[in-house]
């Protein structure tokens, strides 16, 4: 089992995840490239083997309004295919998520166009790193609109819309709010698409009241054999939370917390049946930090949970 961690690396300021440099500085590709390199190097050093790429790594890429950037990709074939090489060299596995702006069920036609341009473009940066199949997008389905039904309905006339090599980069998440686990199981069973377990998700959005481990078991079901599938766990955020005339409030539960609780994955992790294999990507603020601080736990209390899972 490895364990991941997005985008930010907290314990090194000088580390960044990707060129955010506005438009009028020219950022590039190659920028983020460099930068995704020194993050290899950490990421090598604190026996890190999983990551989620900032979906920013080429800026700009597909613009309407800023044409010479959308040539970044044939402008970095050279550094592109030297970071697909390092990657599994270092046993770093590699995924993108798409940002919260790409719906590919939303009602207008236009917005859903930008939604699959963004996408294919996503593909093509992990197409072009050579990438085996286990480097996905994860997606969400999208918003509700008029009614849920409508709503996968449209997701699956957006998911028609992409190139065929992006559909198979795809994996597709329930979410807290909208869409189920049973909902994402519908749209595979129509679509193929792949799908990634959310705990705290799972925990805030269970209208069919399925035990973790069955909802688990049928997201991990649905990647081909040969192929490990990864899940997403993150613990609430349980700190008070202030307005802007000071007042106090609970936090939302589906705000994650800096550190998760490593009482509530150990037990997780020890409760579950055996089943195939998975990795982890842990969602949580604090980010490689999180992740460093788990794995310490789990060595030093949770030996078994180590050696049943393989931890690396």
């Amino acid at each position: 089992m490895r364990l991941g961690f997005p985008v930010k690396i907290i314990a090194r300021s000088d580390l960044r995840s990707h060129d955010g440099r506005r438009w009028q500085n020219r950022p590039h590709l190659s920028v983020s490239l460099a930068y995704v390199r020194d993050i290899f190097l950490y990421l090598q050093r604190q026996r890190i083997h999983m990551y989620r790429l900032s979906a920013d790594l080429a800026p700009y890429l597909t613009h309407p309004d800023l044409p010479h950037f959308h040539d970044q990709i044939s402008e970095c074939e050279d550094e592109l295919d030297a970071i697909g090489q390092m990657a599994p060299a270092l046993n770093i596995r590699l995924s993108f998520h798409a940002p919260a702006h790409i719906l590919l069920n939303s009602p207008n036609p236009h917005h859903v166009l930008r939604s699959v341009a963004q996408l294919n473009a996503l593909a093509a940066l992990l197409d072009a790193m050579h990438l085996g199949s286990e480097a996905v997008i994860v997606v969400h389905v999208g918003g509700i609109y008029e009614q849920p039904e409508q709503a996968r309905a449209r997701f699956i006339l957006g998911f028609r819309q992409l190139d065929p090599r992006t559909r198979q980069r795809l994996a597709l998440e329930h979410d807290d709010r909208h869409f189920s686990v049973s909902d994402t199981v519908w749209l595979h069973q129509r679509l193929g698409v792949r799908l990634i377990f959310d705990l705290l998700h799972h925990q805030i959005n269970n209208p069919g009241h399925l035990p973790i481990p069955q909802a688990l078991a049928m997201c991990l079901a649905t990647w081909p054999p040969g192929q490990t599938p990864k899940i997403h766990i993150s613990t609430p955020a349980t700190e008070l939370v202030r307005d802007r005339k000071s007042h106090p409030h609970p936090p939302r539960l589906n705000r994650h917390s800096h550190y998760v609780n490593p009482f509530t994955i150990t037990s997780f992790l020890r409760d579950l049946p055996r089943m195939r294999d998975f990795d982890i990507m842990l969602e949580a603020k604090a980010c490689d930090l999180a992740l460093l601080q788990l794995r310490r736990y789990l060595h030093t209390r949770a030996p078994d949970v180590v050696a049943r899972y393989h931890l690396v």
